[in-house]
């Protein structure tokens, strides 16, 4: 998945000259940003805007944030279309800040560019905390588009690894994300335990939670030996998944991606992805 960009005046100049992927409404839906312990803007008109197809990030309208919590680096004006900007919250502050104000120049029509014209992107993870209502939202905003759907199976799953099984399960919980292959999430003693190793690896997503990692070790001979082959963060559980997925919450998951995965006695392709 994409990281944030580090020139955001080249995100600007691109968003102004060909648009965004997309762009959606999130009203009514209340929107707040919190930076230094204060609440720096507060919106029920925030935007959801792709800047690219993996996910999307909210835009807030100008007229959302505190007095004085907004200060241009420079005069904003000209056909630029846009500027850089410093947000103030408390004792806090962030200079990855972009606000639009015009149409901007470059190809295509002004219609796609202007859908940014009043709006403001303040970088994600450049702030406290983003708030939909009084829930806390983390990573980035979920996609509407989207949905995870944990769904409970009787068929038998084993794992493999280099040949050797490493898990067995009876039944599991599938889980379903738009775009991504079925995850299987298995019974924590369904799978074997000398072939686990504690990872340091913690990755969050917002529809699923915080998540942990072992790596996988199988050895020439099949075992979990110490000697063998040790294949990083191949495995991940969530201990507190969000409330949506909370079934999953303590079940081991493998990438089918990188292991051979057996669903009721037949050998599931190897899907391709960015993980694989």
């Amino acid at each position: 998945m994409p990281s944030p960009p580090k020139d955001l005046d080249a995100l600007a100049r691109s968003l102004l000259a060909n648009g965004p992927v997309k762009t959606l409404p999130a009203a009514p839906k209340r929107v707040r940003i919190r930076l230094g312990g204060r609440f720096v803007a507060d919106t029920t008109a925030a935007v959801y805007v792709w800047e690219h197809a993996y996910y999307p990030t909210y835009y807030v309208p100008v007229e959302a944030f505190a007095p004085g919590a907004l200060t241009p680096a420079a005069e904003m004006g000209g056909e630029v279309g846009y500027g850089l900007a410093t947000l103030r919250g408390g004792d806090g502050s962030t200079d990855r800040v972009v606000v639009f104000y015009g149409d901007g120049e470059g190809e295509g029509g002004k219609r796609k560019r202007g859908v940014l014209k009043g709006l403001v992107r303040v970088e994600f993870a450049a702030v406290d905390a983003w708030f939909e209502e009084d829930a806390r939202i983390d990573v980035h905003p979920k996609d509407p588009f989207k949905r995870v759907d944990v769904v409970f199976s009787s068929r038998p799953v084993r794992v493999l690894v280099a040949g050797t099984e490493v898990a067995s399960a009876v039944a599991c919980f599938h889980l379903y994300e738009t775009g991504l292959p079925v995850r299987f999430y298995l019974p924590a003693a369904s799978v074997h335990a000398e072939f686990l190793r504690d990872s340091a690896t913690v990755t969050a997503c917002p529809y699923k939670g915080e998540a942990n990692y072992y790596d996988i070790v199988v050895s020439a001979g099949g075992g979990g030996g110490e000697g063998g082959q040790r294949l990083k963060d191949l495995v991940w559980y969530y201990k507190n998944p969000k409330m949506e997925c909370a079934a999953i919450a303590g079940c081991l998951c493998f990438y089918n991606e990188k292991v051979d995965v057996e669903l009721d006695g037949v050998v599931l392709e190897r899907p391709k992805t960015p993980f694989s």
